[in-house]
């Protein structure tokens, strides 16, 4: 499917993914073996993915905390925590929507830069049309990146000022800044194009085009730019986002060059991010770059799926450290599993998070116990956090985490065989949720508790034996809580 035809599908199938909660069962055996996390104690220290339900995420370090975007279709909504670990419960900020018809539709890739005591925020946007994306930028009132924020201008180089573009990215190189993005040339549809600007808001050139590898002829999209070693790397996505093979690709330039100078590009072969069958990751890519607290750390964060069905659900979003090789490239080694215990950046302040599994096993005060007819496997592999789930279809069986914080997240795989819920904090009124997934996808975030005064809680899960019109039974499986104590 060619690319500027299939996105049209990512931004609703995005929402779909944040709004939407569910949990599912574990039917079918996975041909993999389990990718099992970390097993040390959690500490306040330790984080997992993911870090929120979106696609195309970009984040930044200031001021004391995290900034992170990512496409949302109708407007930009940042989320801002002062540690990793709970950037998944922090309150989303809406930054921008917009009222002209011509450009309020689709809003995907956000991108936020600052420059002098000012953010300019980077984005894409059409009229409905898929074909009609053009890039546009916005000024903040203010030193902070949640704005507030007002239209500056929108972004056309003079070669290709009525043509398809998307996912903008800014490169500062020798003092000047260059507008980089996905679009027309005689390369790709969505085709890797720079060009120069005068400022932060004005394009003052045609576009060059790049011609860059990716192991596959319909996508190169979301650059994005790391400056070490005497060098500027340009990393890319390829492929289409909605594959299993959607990766990370990367060409560099010496700090003296013209970056105008297509010949400049050097390219590195073969991807530098890529699925990861074995530990359940498909579809890496849609990345930026951020540095910890401290400054002494370089992490990636991107999105990715679960599945390696043809999707453009369950993309969320990751992060992971990387280094530096002795050739001065960087190394992003390969995306660790979803719910994989990792520490916080070096000077994240930490959160306390802490994980309860299904079995009972906790690395910290949690537990779980179960009423009712439950089965417990582990068919469901790496798809499932430890390996394993429990799932039952009686109606009137439960499932009750008790834990010690502020607030409980449900996360687990969702199916075509799953039905309803009813989810009860500490006993009170149950919220109905339906479990049920189009396709089979894992840790996907299930619920979201309301916060809670710091003590200890409970979840109750009850399987109603009902589901939608969709399903095929009306099982509820259970996975992993991720429990927040700040």
């Amino acid at each position: 499917m060619p690319r500027r035809f299939s996105r049209r599908f990512r931004t609703w199938t995005g929402l779909l993914l944040t709004a939407h909660l569910g949990l599912v069962l574990c039917l079918l055996p996975a041909s993999t073996s389990a990718a099992v996390p970390n097993a040390a104690v959690a500490a306040p220290g330790t984080f997992r993915n993911p870090l929120n339900a979106g696609p195309d995420p970009f984040m930044t370090y200031f001021n004391g905390n995290y900034y992170l975007t990512s496409s949302q279709g109708d407007r930009i909504t940042m989320w801002r925590s002062p540690s990793l670990g709970t950037l998944a419960t922090a309150n989303p900020i809406t930054v921008w929507s917009d009222g002209d018809p011509s450009r309020n539709r689709n809003i995907w890739a956000p991108e936020f830069y600052r420059f002098g005591d000012r953010w300019y925020l980077y984005y894409t946007a059409d009229d409905g049309v898929d074909d009609h994306h053009r890039l546009y930028v916005l000024e903040s009132e203010r030193d902070d990146p949640a704005g507030p924020y007002h239209f500056k201008a929108k972004l056309a180089p003079p070669n290709h000022a009525g043509d398809f573009s998307i996912d903008p990215g800014i490169l500062q190189h020798n003092g000047r800044l260059y507008l980089a993005y996905s679009g027309v040339n005689q390369f790709q549809h969505n085709g890797l194009n720079i060009a120069p600007m005068s400022n932060p808001s004005t394009v003052s050139g045609d576009a060059v085009p790049i011609n860059a590898d990716g192991g596959c002829p319909e996508v190169r999209e979301g650059p994005e730019f790391l400056y070490r070693n005497g060098r500027t790397w340009m990393t890319y996505s390829t492929c289409d986002t909605g594959k299993p093979d959607y990766q990370v690709w990367m060409m560099s330039l010496p700090s003296t060059a013209d970056p105008l100078v297509a010949g400049n590009w050097v390219q590195h072969q073969g991807p530098v991010l890529s699925r990861a069958d074995d530990r359940g990751v498909f579809g890496p890519g849609h990345h930026a770059f951020f540095r910890s607290p401290d400054g002494r750390e370089d992490w990636i964060v991107y999105h990715a799926k679960t599945t390696s069905a043809y999707t453009y659900g369950d993309r969320t979003t990751r992060a992971q450290k990387f280094s530096w090789r002795a050739d001065g490239s960087p190394d992003f080694g390969r995306p660790l599993a979803l719910g994989a215990t990792q520490d916080l950046p070096s000077g994240d302040p930490g959160s306390g998070n802490y994980w309860i599994n299904d079995d009972g096993r906790s690395s910290g005060l949690g537990s779980i116990v179960y009423s009712g007819a439950w089965n417990s496997g582990t068919g469901c592999a790496t798809q499932c956090f430890w390996g394993d789930d429990h799932w039952s279809q009686e109606a009137g069986a439960t499932a009750t985490f008790s834990f010690t914080g502020t607030r409980i997240a449900l996360l687990s795989v969702k199916d075509v065989g799953n039905g309803y819920a009813g989810l009860s904090i500490d006993g009170g009124s149950e919220q109905r949720v339906d479990f049920h997934g189009a396709i089979r996808t894992g840790e996907s975030l299930q619920y979201l508790s309301p916060r809670l005064a710091h003590g200890q809680h409970t979840l109750r899960i009850r399987v109603t034996g009902q589901h939608n019109g969709q399903s095929g039974a009306s099982y509820v499986s259970i996975d992993r809580a991720e429990v927040y104590t700040d």
